[in-house]
């Protein structure tokens, strides 16, 4: 399977934002990209002014990023999304949204979405029951998503129960901290998505 594997930091800094890839790190003082808040390479300061098309490829790349996804797979997620009645923007992150790793992430679960994954990928996790370890699997409404029994003493959740209520949950999860375990009540509606994307600029770019 494709997978990036360079450095996290150097993408936060491509877009010149924090898109939280390393967990706690990334409130830490020691994130790159306080101390260097600008892209990486011999011309990261040079550019004053982006191009239309450069701004909307650079939003994609964000938004991709974030959930930790790659081109062709990105792609066929918007031709889903366009496929559907609702705006084709927020259907898109409502598929991203509701992918295994994303709400394993989102439930506190795991400190990054890279983390989630690879707990996806080790079996870690049960939905409805059975395990799933593709973390791309899309939940549903009325879910129920856990980690499994075997897994529950390993050190990475043992500490995930002690840290519970650092982050916060989104309304459409409901979190039961002490059984590792999360409802999902409903898939999200655009308003309730915290993710730091400006949509309407990937279809645009997609668009053309």
């Amino acid at each position: 399977m494709a997978r990036y594997t360079g450095a996290d930091c150097k993408r936060c800094r491509r877009e010149k934002t924090k898109l939280f890839l390393k967990g706690s790190k990334c409130e830490s003082p020691k994130c790159p990209i306080e101390i260097r808040p600008y892209p990486p390479g011999e011309h990261g300061r040079g550019r004053t002014k982006d191009s239309e098309y450069l701004l909307q490829k650079r939003e994609k790349q964000k938004c991709a990023r974030i959930y930790g996804i790659l081109e062709k797979q990105f792609r066929g997620y918007y031709d889903e999304a366009n496929r559907r009645t609702g705006k084709t923007g927020d259907e898109l992150l409502k598929i991203l949204e509701s992918r295994l790793d994303n709400v394993v992430y989102r439930a506190g679960f795991a400190p990054s979405r890279d983390a989630a994954r690879q707990a996806v990928r080790h079996g870690h996790v049960v939905v409805n029951g059975g395990k799933v370890d593709i973390p791309s699997y899309r939940v549903s409404e009325n879910d129920i998503v856990e980690i499994a029994p075997k897994a529950r003493e390993l050190t990475p959740f043992i500490i995930a129960r002690e840290t519970a209520g650092q982050r916060t949950p989104p309304p459409w999860l409901e979190v039961i901290p002490s059984q590792l375990r999360v409802l999902v009540h409903s898939l999200p509606a655009r308003q309730v998505i915290d993710t730091q994307v400006q949509e309407q600029l990937i279809v645009e770019l997609y668009s053309k």
